[in-house]
């Protein structure tokens, strides 16, 4: 039992230590991270409303076909 702690305390001695190398963006980086991700969302979506419609009338074209 006694190892076992000692193992925990060696474990959250390790995340303690990684912790404070943490760096964490500045306000504008963090601007510029969540434009770029606002930019991509709208582009996926966009992307994907696009590819949408095409699969639609494609299907639509083979239904009436038959």
């Amino acid at each position: 039992m006694k190892d076992k702690l000692n193992k925990l305390a060696d474990y959250l001695k390790g995340v303690g230590a990684e912790f404070h190398k943490i760096t964490w963006p500045d306000y504008r980086e963090l601007k510029d991270s969540t434009v770029v991700v606002i930019a991509f969302i709208v582009i996926l979506s966009a992307t994907t409303l696009v590819y949408d419609q095409l699969i639609k009338v494609v299907i639509q074209a083979v239904h009436i076909g038959t």
